[in-house]
């Protein structure tokens, strides 16, 4: 199961560098100016900044993991971006193809 939200917001870059060394320290993550990847045990969370919001994408074979990590992202990105926190998380799934 994949759910997408899309965040507004000019920080996403910060915000991605913050996050992932913030679970550098428990989890496998890869990160640069503008993308991070963070592999839970079962799922992997993709963060890409854009000039004017954050793309977050939970990957997990389970619809109760997603749901559990769509809070957990959304309550440490709040934490970074407290300046303008609570940020717009709207999730939502692929469309298919």
């Amino acid at each position: 199961m994949i759910v997408t939200a899309i965040v507004p917001t000019v920080n996403a870059s910060k915000y991605i560098q913050q996050l992932c060394k913030h679970w550098s320290h428990k989890l496998e993550v890869e990160f640069a100016e503008q993308k991070g990847v963070v592999r839970f045990p079962d799922a992997v969370v993709v963060l890409e900044a854009r000039s004017d919001d954050l793309s977050v994408t939970i990957d997990a074979h389970e619809k109760a993991i997603v749901e559990r990590l769509e809070g957990v992202v959304a309550s440490h990105l709040d934490r970074f971006a407290f300046r303008e926190a609570p940020l717009k998380f709207d999730w939502s799934m692929p469309e298919a193809m």
